[in-house]
């Protein structure tokens, strides 16, 4: 074995465990049951273990971090935007390595990557299918916090919308500034959205995605039809009733695989990390509620913006969508 093979090994074993901390429980079929599921992926993958710190809300979480740190976790994976500053400060004085969301700008050689995972070309193909579904010519979002994630793909959702048919009318409604698990909050808004034509709601919401569902399911439409939802980041098939038609699905093993990566060649701190269609960890979900030509019609879409034949830029701020949805109506 070469000197060179010998210092990697060495370099790579230095890396025995990560941690990922999560607001709600890994079990949303959202947020945070993605990251917690890409991260022991990408752990598997590596051969890195992975501990898991679940359910820790959205208040001070310094205690957990400092103790992840101090059980010699070589990275922590703060899986919030309300982590961004304990996560750096208690990184800084533990000297371990913290990846997270929503703060490129706050990247650090050895330090801070951020992972502002954005899926706003599967939002804008996910408008496209709304406005070839919709029957009365109405179509909601929905939002439980004005995040720059959501805020991109509202923008790129609303964008396809109006791509396909200009003369769709395009709802917007927040729940509150941070009501991510605020399931009554959703099935409230959703149905005013509901009653003010939409017929099918885009949702992005974590916990607050199960009341935008049960607005759908309880709630006719004006013309009297069926309501339809289309959720963001996880894949709800196994509790749907049939009003779920599609899912801007967001794939984190690839993003966490190459931060350890990144650790494991002394990369860590040079890049932040994202998500695209190109490399699978974005795609939209297809359910039986979709006919096979909208399916392709839509796919055909995809494939353009794979090639590069059409780009949808990435608008983060709240500022954007407000604009955006008042101008197209």
């Amino acid at each position: 074995m070469t000197a060179t093979m010998l210092s990697s090994a060495a370099y790579a074993a230095d890396i025995n465990s990560i941690a990922i901390l999560t607001p709600e429980q890994g079990t949303d079929f959202g947020w945070n049951q993605q990251g917690v599921e890409g991260a022991k992926a990408a752990g598997k993958a590596t051969g890195v273990k992975v501990v898991t710190a679940e359910n820790l809300g959205y208040g001070d979480v310094r205690p957990t971090l400092r103790e992840l740190a101090e059980d010699g976790n070589t990275l922590l994976i703060a899986h919030a935007s309300g982590y961004n500053t304990a996560a750096p400060e208690i990184g800084a004085e533990a000297k371990v390595k913290v990846a997270i969301v929503d703060s490129p700008a706050a990247m650090k050689k050895d330090a801070i990557v951020d992972y502002t995972a954005s899926g706003h070309a599967g939002a804008y193909l996910a408008g496209h299918l709304a406005a070839k579904m919709s029957r009365t010519g109405t179509v909601g979002i929905v939002v439980s916090g004005e995040p720059p994630s959501w805020n991109a793909q509202s923008v790129a959702f609303a964008q396809g919308v109006k791509a396909e048919k200009p003369s769709m009318t395009i709802r917007y409604a927040v729940i509150g500034p941070a009501a991510y698990s605020d399931a009554a909050g959703g099935k409230r808004v959703t149905e005013s959205l509901i009653a003010a034509g939409a017929d099918i709601i885009f949702g992005q919401g974590n916990g607050s995605s199960f009341g935008m569902l049960q607005a759908v399911e309880t709630t006719k439409a004006t013309d009297g039809g069926k309501v339809f939802f289309i959720d963001v980041i996880g894949d709800k098939t196994s509790i749907d009733k049939g009003f779920l038609l599609s899912s801007v699905l967001w794939n984190l093993t690839p993003v966490y695989t190459a931060m350890i990566e990144d650790i494991k060649a002394d990369k860590f701190g040079t890049r932040n990390y994202g998500i695209s269609l190109a490399d699978g960890s974005v795609s939209l979900l297809k359910t039986k509620q979709i006919p096979d030509d909208v399916w392709k019609s839509v796919m055909d879409i995809r494939d353009k913006m794979v090639k590069g034949d059409l780009k949808v830029e990435p608008k983060f701020d709240a500022a954007s969508v407000h604009a955006l949805v008042s101008q197209l109506n």
